[in-house]
């Protein structure tokens, strides 16, 4: 699979679930519920302990079935780890150009965090693939990405912190490629509680929810 053909990927799909879990075998149960609701894309991120070895499960498990992502990635190191265990793309909370060098020397697409415009053009202009805006919430959420695209049309956004079932098409019609989704869709604790479900049944939605959005529908 091509750096192209991943990027393709995240961006039909729409969506980059947030994994967070407090063990290897939790984050697992949680990625399995989220590809049974239909999303295929995943970012795993290296709070979860063990993580870079839990990426190469998934990866082996899963193969092309399941884009798996690295998320929370910090340094070059960690970055190229993440990488020879498979994962597909690397996500960071931060501009570190290190990183960014790194995923580029391995073709494999980067998706640095950003939130004021010099920072966003930094990243675009250091290699970025995509640019995630992080924390969008904090800085008014879909309005913000709007304000953003405006000057910058040729850089492709994710917006992630605070993105909701209920918000999540605002993001799609103020610019974003795709949104990344934390807890509101990971959840963990529905996990925890065997409402496993549920979890499906949410992504399901997110997926109606951003298909709605690109055909201009309002959300049921």
């Amino acid at each position: 699979m091509t750096s192209n053909d991943i990027l393709g990927r995240i961006s039909r799909t729409g969506i980059v679930p947030v994994v967070r879990a407090s063990s290897g075998a939790e984050a697992l149960a949680v990625v399995e519920a989220i590809r049974a609701g239909g999303i295929d894309v995943i970012e795993l991120t290296m709070t979860v302990p063990g993580a870079v070895d839990v990426i190469r499960e998934l990866s082996k498990g899963c193969g092309d079935q399941v884009l798996v992502g690295a998320g929370t990635v910090l340094d070059a190191e960690t970055a190229r780890a993440c990488m020879l265990a498979g994962a597909r793309f690397v996500v960071s909370p931060i501009v570190d150009l290190p990183t960014i060098a790194c995923c580029r020397t391995y073709d494999v697409p980067v998706m640095p965090g950003a939130l004021t415009p010099t920072e966003v053009v930094r990243a675009w202009q250091a290699g970025a693939a995509m640019v995630k805006v992080f924390p969008c919430h904090a800085v008014g959420g879909a309005s913000y990405v709007k304000a953003l695209k405006a000057p910058l049309p040729q850089i492709p956004l994710v917006p992630t912190g605070g993105v909701t079932l209920e918000n999540v098409g605002d993001f799609i019609h103020a610019g974003a490629v795709a949104v990344g989704a934390g807890a509101d869709l990971a959840d963990v604790k529905k996990v925890r509680t065997g409402a496993v479900a549920e979890v499906s049944e949410r992504a399901r939605r997110y997926v109606k929810a951003i298909e709605q959005a690109r055909a201009g529908q309002p959300r049921t």
